[in-house]
C-alpha cells in the first residue's frame, strides 16, 4: 500500500513537471469522466509579442500561466507595422489599425523566440511548444527559411504559424502583395512542413469581410483545395475561418461538419480561438448546442486557444476561456477534455518526436537548402 501510495505521488510530480494535464484513470469503465485535470487547459493559440515586436517576458508569462494553463504553443506575430514619420509623425503605431504604413515580414522574431525559449530550465520548456512564424507564405524560399531556422535551433521548434493567407484589413496590407492559396510558395511550405513533421497554424478566412448576399464564399473552396494537396501534413485552421469582421457564413457549423467527415480531410483540425469567435459562439442556447454538437461529433478535432497578445495578467488571459463557459457546461466530459487538453497533447507530442528526429537526421547539414 505503501509503494502504491509512492507510485502514484512520483506520476503526479512527473506529470507536473511535465506541465502535461493530469488525468488519473480510477476506473476501467472507458465511458467514465476522467478525473479532475491539474490545469484548466492548453493553449493552441497565444501570441507572445505584438505587431510592434513588443510583448511579455516570457518568465512573466509562465507565471500568468501557472496553475490554469498547462502547456502553450509560442509565437510572436510575424508582421511589423512600419512606423512611416510622414504618415503618423511622432504618434508611433502599435496595431495594425493604427497606420495606413504597410506591414511588413519580420524574420527576426523567430530568433527572439528562439532565445526566450532557452533562457528557461529544462523542465520549463517543458510547458512549451514553439512555432515558426517569419516567413512570407508567398515567397518560394519561405521553406528555405524553415529549414534554416530548425538547424540554427535544434531542439526548439515544432510548427509553423500562424501566418496569415487571407486575413481581413491585414493581407492587403502587406508590402510587397497577398499571399494566394493557389500560390505554389504555400505548396511548397507545407510540402516541407510534412517532410519534417511540423504542425501548421494557418490563419484563413471564410470569406471576404463585406460579401454580397448570397454570393460563395470567397475563399472557401481554395482552401478545401490546398488541405488536399497535403493530405499528410497536420494543419490547423485558425478561429474556423472567422474574424473581427468576417462573420460567420451560412450553415457555418453544418459546413464544419461535413468536411470533418471527408476522409480528404481527416488531416485537418479547428481551433476555438479569439474573442471575436467566442462570442458568435455563445450568442445565444441554440449557437451553443449548434456548436457542441459538431464537437461531439469530431472531439478529436477541436482545440482550444486564447489568441491572446502578449496577456499582461491571468484575468486578462484566461478571459477567452471564461467566455467559452457556456460551451464547457454543454459538452460531454470526453469531449471537453479533449478540446481542452487531449487533443493538444496528441498533436504536438507527435511533432516534438518527429522534428526532433528529423533534426538528429540532418545534424551537421547547412542551414540552407539542399
Amino acid at each position: 500500500m505503501v509503494i502504491q501510495k509512492k507510485t502514484c505521488a512520483l506520476a503526479i510530480a512527473v506529470a507536473l513537471a511535465a506541465g502535461t494535464s493530469l488525468l488519473v484513470a480510477t476506473r476501467e469503465d472507458p465511458s467514465a469522466a476522467p478525473a479532475e485535470p491539474a490545469y484548466l487547459a492548453n493553449d493552441s493559440h497565444v501570441h507572445l509579442t505584438n505587431y510592434v515586436q513588443v510583448g511579455t517576458d516570457i518568465h512573466d508569462f509562465l507565471r500568468t500561466m501557472d496553475g490554469k494553463i498547462g502547456r502553450a504553443v509560442l509565437f510572436g506575430i510575424p508582421l511589423q507595422q512600419m512606423w512611416s514619420y510622414r504618415l503618423s509623425q511622432e504618434d508611433a503605431p502599435t496595431y495594425y489599425l493604427d497606420s495606413d504604413a504597410p506591414l511588413y515580414y519580420y524574420s527576426f522574431t523567430d530568433a527572439a523566440i528562439a532565445m526566450a525559449f532557452r533562457s528557461l530550465s529544462p523542465r520549463d520548456r517543458a510547458r512549451f511548444d514553439p512555432m515558426i512564424t517569419g516567413f512570407n507564405p508567398a515567397d518560394m524560399y519561405a521553406a528555405d527559411h524553415v529549414r534554416r531556422v530548425l538547424l540554427t535551433y535544434p531542439g526548439v521548434f515544432e510548427g509553423i504559424g500562424e501566418f496569415s493567407i487571407h486575413k481581413e484589413f491585414v493581407t492587403s496590407k502587406v508590402a510587397g502583395g497577398a499571399p494566394s492559396l493557389e500560390d505554389p510558395a504555400l505548396d511548397r511550405l507545407l510540402s516541407f512542413a510534412e517532410e519534417v513533421g511540423l504542425v501548421v497554424l494557418v490563419h484563413c478566412d471564410a470569406d471576404t469581410p463585406f460579401p454580397q448576399p448570397g454570393a460563395t464564399p470567397a475563399y472557401l473552396a481554395g482552401l478545401r483545395a490546398l488541405f488536399e494537396r497535403h493530405p499528410r501534413t497536420t494543419i490547423i485552421w485558425a478561429h474556423i475561418g472567422v474574424g473581427r469582421v468576417v462573420r460567420p457564413i451560412k450553415d457555418h457549423m453544418e459546413l464544419v461538419d461535413r468536411a470533418m467527415d471527408a476522409p480528404e480531410l481527416r488531416h485537418v483540425m479547428v481551433d476555438l480561438s479569439w474573442a471575436e469567435v467566442a462570442k458568435y459562439v455563445v450568442a445565444s442556447p441554440e449557437a451553443v448546442k449548434t456548436v457542441a454538437a459538431v464537437i461531439e461529433h469530431h472531439p478529436d478535432r477541436f482545440l482550444f486557444g486564447t489568441d491572446e497578445v502578449a496577456p499582461k495578467n491571468q484575468r486578462e488571459y484566461l478571459r477567452v476561456y471564461e467566455m467559452y463557459e457556456p460551451l464547457w457546461r454543454q459538452l460531454s466530459p470526453r469531449a471537453r477534455e479533449l478540446v481542452l487538453r487531449g487533443n493538444y497533447e496528441r498533436i504536438f507530442d507527435q511533432a516534438r518526436h518527429r522534428v526532433r528526429a528529423w533534426e538528429e537526421a540532418h545534424k551537421g547539414s547547412t542551414p540552407s537548402a539542399d
